[in-house]
């Protein structure tokens, strides 16, 4: 499949122009998201994240597995992300793009290793038996940060799954059936989210939050930066050569914990809804 031309020079020049005083083709401010609209599935865990035209759907399955020895107490996350020519035609299918390692890299820190989610809950019978939660994100469109519109599908997804209740007695497991026992919410700690700010070559411009795939293509370099609404950062990762002070970065992680906060209210008031729509008991 023929991949897109790159933005011609015109173009480049108009953006650049536009940038540094401030204006976005979209008419956002520099420092201003798309609004994120979260759609739910038919199944609890099932959830599809837009940002503008970037939509990412989540899904969470969770099975019954042995633990690894040397960690016995713990249950498993894996996660796993698909970009296919679907998302756009930059995107092969069957051999994974920079970006989709990049995403699935950043997925794992953000989701897993930050502790989002309490390992030690999963265990159902230390040594026999824990549960495996598998996070599959699917692309469905990018229409430019990607990274974001996956990380809040995955963590609105974790947070709105839930497990079957399980009954131990001895050596023996029962799982219920939802019909027979309401189903139990994953146990989490925090609540991470990814923001992602692209910076450009002239440092006039200053650097802008979400950027759309035009502004991601001409861009010198991201930075993006998660941590949870109580201010407690959990990665930053930066992509390409424009050096920043640590004021810059600074300056950026004070921007992203305002965002959180606001980002932190749509996820709560987006999940209420959608369980006082089916019912389901909030713990």
């Amino acid at each position: 499949m023929p991949r897109p031309p790159s933005p011609s020079i015109p173009e480049k020049e108009f953006v650049y122009g536009a940038l540094k005083q401030s204006l976005r083709l979209d008419g956002r401010s520099m420092l201003e998201m798309r609004t994120p609209a979260l759609s739910f599935g038919p199944e609890l865990g099932w959830v599809e994240c837009s940002l503008g035209k970037t939509r990412v759907l989540a899904q969470i399955d969770a099975k019954m597995v042995k633990p690894p020895p040397e960690r016995p107490l713990e249950g498993i996350i894996t996660i796993h992300s698909e970009l296919s020519s679907m998302a756009s035609n930059e995107y092969e299918l069957g051999r994974p793009s920079d970006q989709e390692v990049t995403i699935t890299r950043m997925l794992d820190k953000v989701l897993r290793r930050s502790d989002a989610v309490d390992k030690e809950s999963l265990c159902v019978l230390a040594g026999q038996r824990v549960w495996h939660i598998r996070l599959t994100i699917h692309v469905l469109s990018d229409s430019g940060n990607m990274l974001d519109c996956a990380c809040l599908a995955g963590i609105v997804a974790l947070k709105h799954f839930r497990r079957p209740e399980v009954e131990v007695v001895g050596d023996e497991i029962t799982i219920h059936h939802p019909s027979e026992r309401a189903p139990m919410p994953l146990s989490m700690h925090h609540t991470p989210y990814c923001f992602t700010f692209a910076f450009f070559p002239d440092p006039a411009t200053p650097p802008l939050l979400d950027p759309s795939h035009l502004e991601e293509t001409l861009s010198a370099g991201l930075l993006s930066v998660a941590l949870n609404a109580q201010r407690e950062l959990c990665v930053v990762q930066k992509a390409g050569g424009v050096p920043l002070s640590p004021e810059d970065v600074l300056r950026i992680i004070d921007v992203a914990v305002q965002k959180a906060k606001e980002l932190d209210k749509i996820v709560e008031h987006a999940l209420q809804e959608d369980w006082a729509g089916r019912n389901v008991e909030v713990r």
